[in-house]
């Protein structure tokens, strides 16, 4: 499973034609604690780049992109309950949603781990 990032702060785990995204660790600290997300619908498709879904925190409402072109295949059930997850686990236990990918080929316009790492040392 390989890591990426983007510059609007999302993550993506890729598995084969699978990748499952999320906001960042650096993310969610400069929103503060999410009370609520709107995730996307199963079966949506979407662009690279689009505003698929939303976390609204106790500082503002952010809109999450989807940092890659595919169909939405699943939404974590988790935070309709619990959007506090993303507080404790943006990374891992609060992903947001799980997409197909069109175009593994767009991957290649995000970062890696040691990258992303520099963007955000640079803000």
């Amino acid at each position: 499973m390989s890591r990426y990032f983007s510059k609007d702060h999302e993550w993506i785990d890729v598995d084969g034609d699978t990748g499952t995204v999320g906001i960042t660790d650096y993310a969610q600290g400069q929103l503060g604690d999410i009370t609520f997300v709107e995730l996307p619908a199963v079966g949506q498709a979407v662009k690279k780049g689009e505003s698929v879904s939303v976390v609204d925190s106790v500082k503002a409402a952010s809109d999450v992109y989807t940092p890659v072109s595919g169909e939405v295949t699943d939404a974590n059930p988790a935070l309709a309950d619990a959007p506090e997850l993303v507080n404790a686990d943006a990374e891992t236990g609060g992903w947001l949603f799980r997409i197909k990918l069109a175009d593994a080929g767009e991957l290649g316009d995000l970062m890696d781990e040691a990258a992303y790492k520099d963007y955000v040392d640079g803000l």
